[in-house]
């Protein structure tokens, strides 16, 4: 199987698994001889997006941004791996529509447990109010209305939703079904 670009695009709360699930994927495309590049939303932001800020047309500028690299790399033949929040379902679909081999994976995990997760404290100062427009708590996240898949972070272990993940993938003709082996015991 000749391999067509496509994108992958990890949406979901901070915290919910994004950049975690997309390093898994990608190594098992890797391993499968795909060509991958994974844009990961903090990364973006410090580097192709530095200096935009939180309001909502900063967050559309950032996303359009990672859309545009996806496109670029979708069209010749790279799989791209974005993980960003990006927290609107109309900027998703804008971005979606754009590249067209788009498949939208959304990293649910509720709000309680994201703030169990959080080493830096970011959730408890934002649901506190010390933090202003902070996605989920005070700034809105849209969660998406049709993904092409669903993993719940807080319930599954991440190689499994990355399983599933790469299995949907061959499903929808992303990706050549591997043959499953099975070593039974002795």
């Amino acid at each position: 199987m000749e391999q067509k670009g496509f994108t992958l695009w990890f949406t979901g709360l901070s915290g919910a698994g994004k950049t975690t699930l997309a390093r898994l994927v990608e190594e098992e495309l890797i391993a499968r001889g795909h060509r991958v590049e994974v844009l990961d939303g903090d990364i973006i932001r410090t580097n192709l997006s530095k200096g935009l800020g939180f309001s909502k047309e900063d967050r559309d500028t950032n996303i359009r941004r990672i859309g545009f690299v996806c496109h670029l790399l979708t069209r010749n033949d790279v799989v791209a791996i974005a993980a960003a929040i990006s927290p609107y379902s109309e900027i998703r679909n804008e971005v979606r529509q754009q590249i067209g081999a788009f498949v939208e994976v959304y990293c649910k995990c509720p709000i309680e447990v994201l703030a169990e997760r959080d080493v830096k404290g970011l959730y408890k100062k934002a649901l506190a109010g010390e933090i202003k427009n902070f996605t989920g708590v005070d700034d809105p996240y849209e969660e998406p209305a049709a993904a092409e898949i669903v993993v719940e972070t807080d319930i599954e272990a991440p190689q499994r939703s990355a399983q599933r993940i790469v299995s949907r993938l061959e499903e929808l003709g992303f990706v050549a079904v591997r043959e499953k082996t099975y070593s039974l015991p002795v």
